[in-house]
């Protein structure tokens, strides 16, 4: 049976929303989108277009597959981040818009020595050399190393998989002088790499509680990687991991960012503080207003 376009959209659409995907129209428009290579504006200049028999059943398999709650992402194997594509699979964390917030403060630190027009820190201001911590699908790394040039960027990550995809991703975006590290958190840059020092370590760690993942969305808890989701029975052991590692891989006046879930600032800023290392702690909020991030300089002695 051959459908006019917009009537097949209509219907995939009604089958997602049925199926309790939360964004059922936009998903709907993707996925003809993907399965036609056309972007929205091709879309809309193919609007009254017939689709045949073949195409009709092919859309609706991609319909079936999402209202199976399997990612969009994970469908078409990409995501934009920064304004880039980035390509992902069920091995790494598919990139969100909240942790752009902190590549956005990130570039402003580099360029301006500055967060939220703030006056903060000068390390970055000539360039530096950066860790992005549990790089994962390498979003933050690759972006921060594409959009400034002077920045040196390392992306770590226990996982061969991840690292893997992340190193796909600087390829595709044009990123060569990244480098990448198989480590569990700091141990492979104190020993080969001998006591490797950053002017920017930054990180988006696991932190969700096991009891929280539970109740999470099926796209993320069923189809995310686990290793990038459970930060530990309350979410804080990465965090309390990096207070007690990271300074040691800190340049003189360096600055750790990491993004923290909704509800964790005081506790990360806590752990912080309590390490005695860490000095200027503040936190900053995403464009929702939650609070999303914290960020320290290595106290100076």
């Amino acid at each position: 049976m051959s459908l006019p376009l917009k009537e097949l959209i209509n219907i995939g659409a009604q089958q997602l929303r049925d199926a309790g995907v939360a964004d059922a129209d936009i998903d709907a428009k993707e996925l003809l989108c993907y399965m036609q290579g056309l972007d929205r504006v091709g879309l809309m200049l193919h609007w009254q277009d017939v689709m045949q028999d073949n195409q009709c059943e092919a859309y609706f398999d991609l319909i079936a597959r999402r209202a199976s709650r399997v990612p969009l992402q994970h469908i078409t194997g990409r995501q934009e981040f920064m304004g880039l594509p980035f390509d992902v699979n069920d091995k790494v964390l598919i990139p969100r818009q909240d942790t752009e917030t902190m590549v956005e403060d990130a570039l402003e630190l580099a360029e301006k020595g500055s967060l939220r027009n703030q006056p903060y820190a000068d390390s970055l201001k000539k360039g530096g050399d950066v860790l992005d911590l549990c790089c994962g699908s390498g979003a933050i790394g690759v972006s921060l190393a594409k959009l400034n040039s002077k920045l040196h960027v390392t992306c770590s990550d226990l996982s061969k998989d991840a690292l893997a995809v992340a190193k796909g991703n600087a390829a595709l975006n044009g990123c060569r002088s990244v480098k990448f590290v198989e480590s569990d958190m700091f141990a492979a840059f104190k020993g080969k790499l001998g006591n490797k020092k950053f002017d920017l370590i930054i990180s988006n760690p696991p932190y969700i509680p096991p009891s929280v993942i539970e109740g999470l969305e099926p796209e993320v808890r069923d189809h995310e990687p686990m290793m990038a989701l459970d930060g530990g029975e309350d979410g804080l052991d990465f965090y309390r991991q990096i207070a007690a590692a990271a300074p040691g891989h800190m340049k003189k006046g360096a600055v750790l960012m990491l993004e923290i879930g909704h509800d964790q600032r005081a506790a990360v800023e806590g752990l912080l503080g309590g390490s005695g290392r860490f000095e200027r702690i503040i936190g900053l909020t995403d464009l929702t207003g939650k609070d999303r991030i914290v960020v320290a300089q290595l106290a100076g002695k």
